[in-house]
């Protein structure tokens, strides 16, 4: 279709028209959207009128879980899709649904029986390096994409996964942004592909650059959380807190629960500026107490609490920060382990892995021998307690530091390279410590 062609087409109707759908049709919505964003409401309003018919064919099952996927709303397609025709595609979507929801081993299971049911033999093998990649398993990954050949390899998809697996390699950034860059020659509205050059390149402090590549990756479908939320974030540092809040709505359409999100919304409504917001305070307070609660607190088995404890897991934000991957590689944590821990979390509005790529790092101990007694007990005190500015605390949140004596772990350099965090930030920071007799390490 040409960009007339799907400026006019009806997506309501064409969801809805009784016929066959297969990868094709999922590509024209995708291509409608991503021309018109407009037709976003048409998918939605269709996929609510297949919920009401109260009896679908297997098919319909199919058609209704894969637009469920396209929305964003990947537990309902998952519900969906298992009680679909089985199809070769039905499965696809599965395990795409499966990777969303953190669920790369089963992802990889449902591509396989894709795979063996008929579904394009190279795009399940590339969903499949995609989900060892996300479970940490980098070199599987390149290995299972060294050995595709053929057109497959000039498609933007194969090229946009590589330079993404490549990026984590490290030493070989060259060949990740050459990478990216082809696939977006290939298909200029790749989403993945624009999100991964907009991140290096924001990275490298080509912010202009950034900041065009972000606009191009928000306007393609589906979209990334990521690119949303980076580009909100610019927006707001450029003061345009109407256009940061639109991003931030468009992830709240698919994700209305989603914690920081809210949060982020809460402060670009905030009058315009930077001032502080005392609901985004507490909602961020709330999570953090969330965060650092003892897994001790909670009513688990001994295996479970055993396993937990050899890992080194004592908070649910470390779990938070951990892949079900990483726990079921543990000696003896099994699936009714990792059950138990899922419907834990979910009691919480959390899931596991949900902040994995916030992973602390291993930051040395505080040397209290020269702090008074008074001094010590600031250590175990909130962050905020200090009563620091909205773009402090966000960085605070993204660095998952909850206490003072987190913090004081941290050296100026570190929280420099924290998105959005600059030298007024930190000199805020190091004024606030300074009040209390505190500072950073290294200072």
């Amino acid at each position: 279709m040409n960009e007339i062609e799907l400026d006019m087409v009806d997506l309501k109707e064409m969801v809805l028209a009784n016929n066959s759908f297969g990868p094709s049709d999922v590509a024209s919505i995708r291509a409608a959207i991503t021309e018109n964003y407009g037709h976003f409401g048409e998918l939605r309003d269709a996929v609510n009128e297949m919920e009401e018919q109260e009896a679908r064919s297997p098919a319909a099952q199919t058609k209704l879980g894969v637009c469920l996927f396209l929305l964003g709303k990947f537990r309902n397609s998952l519900n969906t899709l298992q009680k679909a025709d089985g199809s070769a595609m039905a499965l696809f979507y599965t395990g795409r649904a499966h990777f969303e929801l953190g669920h790369f081993e089963e992802a990889i299971e449902a591509y396989e029986q894709s795979q063996k049911s008929g579904y394009n033999d190279d795009d399940c093998k590339i969903r499949i390096a995609e989900s060892h990649r996300y479970a940490g398993r980098t070199d599987k990954a390149l290995e299972i994409l060294d050995n595709i050949f053929g057109p497959s390899e000039q498609t933007s998809e194969y090229m946009y996964q590589r330079a993404a697996t490549v990026a984590l390699v490290g030493g070989r950034l060259e060949e990740a942004l050459a990478l990216y860059q082809r696939a977006v020659n290939t298909d200029e509205n790749h989403a993945g592909a624009l999100f991964g050059l907009a991140l290096e390149n924001e990275r490298l402090g080509n912010d202009e650059e950034a900041l065009r590549l972000y606009e191009r990756a928000v306007k393609a479908f589906p979209t990334g959380i990521g690119a949303l939320i980076n580009l909100g974030l610019i927006y707001e540092d450029n003061n345009q807190f109407d256009k940061a809040q639109a991003c931030y709505r468009r992830i709240l359409e698919s994700y209305p629960d989603h914690p920081q999100t809210n949060l982020y919304l809460k402060d670009a409504a905030a009058t315009g500026n930077l001032l502080y917001d005392e609901e985004a305070q507490r909602r961020n307070d709330r999570l953090a107490q969330t965060l650092n609660m003892p897994v001790a607190n909670f009513e688990l088995s001994v295996r479970s609490r055993n396993c937990l404890q050899k890992m080194g897991i004592d908070t649910i934000g470390d779990l938070t920060r951990t892949s079900e991957a990483e726990l079921l590689s543990s000696k003896n944590f099994g699936e009714t382990s990792l059950y138990e821990i899922r419907e834990m979390l979910t009691s919480k509005g959390l899931s596991l892995g949900q902040f994995a790529h916030e992973k602390k790092s291993s930051d040395p101990p505080i040397d209290t021998s020269h702090m008074s007694a008074d001094e010590q007990a600031f250590l175990e005190r909130p962050i905020s307690d200090l009563n620091l500015s909205v773009r402090a605390r966000k960085c605070m949140a993204r660095l998952q530091l909850n206490t003072i004596g987190e913090l004081l772990r941290k050296t100026g350099d570190e929280m420099l390279e924290c998105k959005n965090f600059g030298v007024t930030s930190l000199n805020e920071v190091r004024e606030k410590l300074t009040d209390l007799g505190l500072k950073l390490r290294g200072d």
